[in-house]
């Protein structure tokens, strides 16, 4: 049985900190799961670290749910949570609903996640009401990355940060079951995860959220492109993987790759018949 909403407002009750991982495909969903991930988020970022765009803006509804479905034939535990993309729930609370509800029915997924505060409170109560769970999202939120005038730390200001607690306060009350707070600083995201009673998952956030989020790309250091100060590589696959590919180029090039142990034979009678029949006798042994 999968980790539920439930199970996650437990967690934050009892004091446990919640991991999750944002991840886009079947292979690296299995392996976070096998090692106690216990919520994943297939995330729009998806454009920038798996189909190379500049922002998250360009990605569609079609590409989350492919991704979506991927990530959840990969696991049979995980909370899968599907990240609404762009102008997928932004002009008319009826589409918003189709739409979430189409990550839930198409893709699998348990759960969604939006974008903004207070003016998104009446769509996540309309998804609520629908059934569909929702996962709100504050702070910096990259979809509003050319408004906000880049990656920026949000809620710096008191001004901005009461606003921000507002926000999270609205989407409690909307009937979010939890709260992603990015780029704020650590003491506002203390005060916000204390006054609401929804679990709170941090990325850039400091450490006194009840959660963290970490993209599976830069926790394993593939991502090279960019690496947040809020990331932390505990592996670097990058370097392993260019050095076993240039491995294997000198290997295909001086002719020791594939050696016997990855080939297959013939036996003997056929190949002698096949050298009678074409002329041609061959060079490995027939076995």
């Amino acid at each position: 049985m999968r980790v539920t909403i439930r199970d996650l407002g437990e967690m934050k009750r009892r004091g446990e900190k919640i991991p999750m991982i944002t991840a886009y495909d079947y292979t690296s969903a299995k392996i976070v799961e096998e090692a106690g991930i216990p919520i994943i988020l297939v995330g729009d970022s998806l454009g920038q670290v798996v189909l190379g765009y500049d922002s998250t803006v360009p990605v569609t509804m079609d590409e989350m749910v492919h991704h979506i479905k991927a990530v959840v034939r990969g696991t049979q535990r995980a909370h899968v949570v599907g990240d609404l993309p762009f102008l997928s729930y932004h002009t008319d609370i009826a589409e918003a609903v189709r739409n979430a509800g189409r990550l839930l029915k198409e893709g699998g997924a348990q759960s969604v996640k939006l974008e903004g505060g207070r003016h998104m409170a009446e769509t996540v109560r309309s998804m609520v009401r629908s059934g569909i769970p929702v996962m709100g999202h504050l702070g910096l939120t990259p979809q509003a990355v050319n408004q906000l005038g880049g990656f920026r730390v949000q809620g710096k200001t008191s001004k901005a940060a009461v606003e921000l607690l507002e926000d999270a306060r609205a989407l409690e009350e909307a009937g979010a079951y939890a709260l992603v707070l990015e780029l704020v600083p650590s003491q506002l995201a203390e005060i916000v995860s204390e006054r609401i009673s929804i679990p709170t998952i941090g990325i850039g956030a400091g450490v006194h959220c009840d959660g963290q989020v970490q993209v599976f790309h830069d926790l394993v250091g593939l991502f090279t492109d960019f690496v947040p100060k809020h990331a932390r590589a505990y592996a670097n696959l990058a370097a392993a993987i260019r050095d076993a590919t240039s491995r294997y180029v000198g290997e295909v090039g001086d002719g020791t790759f594939p050696s016997d142990a990855e080939s297959y034979s013939m036996k003997a009678s056929v190949v002698d018949e096949l050298t009678r029949q074409t002329g041609v006798s061959t060079s490995t042994d027939s076995g």
